[in-house]
């Protein structure tokens, strides 16, 4: 440790801390806008369900599929011209959310429907037999009785997104990972490798511990779980 690596890393570190939560959690909210709607389609046009429908089903299912089939850095190098369409570059962190956005919300929507089809079936016959139509049984009984659930997987889903951002780091996309590579690796600059993984370690402590007591207040609430 040396005056400058101290003096670097408070150059570095603070802003590019900033660009990291900036581009996780700017994914996860338009991750969670693709993700919520496609989560609750597969959930009620599956087998048995309040809308079942095996094209539609079997379809996004495939689709899902693929798109959680693909790494993340062969996915960040595939989308290079669609991410210069979207935002107008490749590089640098508002550039790095279109292929997390795209990487996370396949994952998002196979979160929810797993969330939605552990609501208890007879809670949804019961609303059913009260005349409910498809709306209102998602709105006001799928997506509420879930929601502790829904939270946990978002929490998990942000978790991943910061060891995607990382990576991210490797094609310019700025954030932590790109000091890692730029700062640490590249120039054998121990001090700043070691000071941005703790600093990854406790932005993924502090997410899940948020997450997981937002999770358990809401479930509380609901009277899902004790209040021990």
């Amino acid at each position: 440790m040396t005056p400058e690596n101290i003096s670097l890393a408070l150059d570095l570190l603070p802003l590019q801390l900033w660009n990291t939560v900036y581009m996780v959690f700017g994914s996860a909210f338009f991750a969670l806008i693709i993700g919520l709607p496609l989560g609750v389609i597969l959930t009620i046009t599956d087998k048995g369900h309040i809308k079942e429908n095996a094209v539609v089903y079997k379809t996004l299912e495939t689709i899902v599929n693929i798109g959680r089939s693909f790494p993340f850095a062969i996915l960040m190098v595939a989308l290079i011209p669609f991410t210069r369409w979207v935002v107008g570059t490749s590089l640098g962190t508002t550039a790095s959310i279109v292929p997390l956005t795209i990487a996370a919300a396949p994952f998002v929507a196979r979160l929810i429907e797993t969330s939605l089809k552990e609501v208890d079936r007879h809670i949804l016959e019961a609303v059913i037999v009260m005349g409910s139509n498809t709306w209102q049984i998602i709105t006001k009984v799928l997506l509420p009785e879930a929601l502790p659930s829904i939270i946990s997987g978002i929490t998990l889903t942000i978790i991943n997104l910061i060891g995607y951002s990382a990576m991210a780091g490797l094609v310019g996309g700025g954030g932590l990972g790109q000091v890692a590579i730029q700062y640490g690796y590249n120039r054998f600059n121990s001090f700043i490798m070691i000071a941005t993984v703790i600093l990854l370690i406790l932005l993924v402590q502090a997410v899940q511990l948020l997450g997981s007591k937002l999770s358990r207040l809401i479930a509380r609430k609901r009277g899902l779980i004790s209040n021990v």
